[in-house]
């Protein structure tokens, strides 16, 4: 079936017999992960970003420095 990336209308061809709600996908086209949020019909959403940047100490506690 083909639907488009939400966040930049590239076409993808995805067979819906080979995807399950809750799986992850690429875009091919501008790289973002794409989750399957609904399969009848086929619908695509941005997956949001969680956690932290490892490489931002901003996230360490001062407490570990005494």
């Amino acid at each position: 079936m083909a639907v488009v990336c939400p966040e930049c209308d590239n076409p993808l061809d995805i067979d819906v017999e080979e995807v399950e709600e809750g799986d992850t996908l690429q875009c091919e086209e501008c790289g973002v992960d794409l989750e399957v949020v609904g399969i009848d019909p086929l619908e695509l959403a941005p997956m949001e970003e969680a956690g932290y940047d490892d490489e931002d100490p901003a996230h360490l506690s001062d407490e570990d420095d005494e």
